[in-house]
């Protein structure tokens, strides 16, 4: 009965430890994640403004992810590079 008690009390440590250890990385992604959807939606709504205009942003992976990881300053970049290029 005792190996049991301590044989469970081992496995919440180590659930623990390794929740501690995983926690981390994971927000960080999930917060990627969710940075790169506003991202999206902010390249949609530039592109349904744009119509009016002729200005078009490609929505793909890459551009969404830029703007998820800069912000604004992504978005200002995206802007800038395709008044430059385009």
């Amino acid at each position: 009965m005792d190996i049991n008690i301590i044989t469970y009390l081992a496995c919440i440590c180590f659930i623990f430890i390794f929740g501690r250890i995983f926690i981390v990385p994971i927000k960080k992604i999930l917060k990627l994640v969710l940075n790169s959807i506003l991202g999206g939606v902010v390249i949609f709504i530039i592109n349904i403004i744009g119509a009016n205009f002729g200005f078009h942003i490609g929505l793909n992976f890459l551009t969404s992810i830029l703007i998820g990881l800069l912000g604004l300053p992504g978005v200002v970049c995206l802007i800038t590079i395709k008044l430059l290029i385009g």
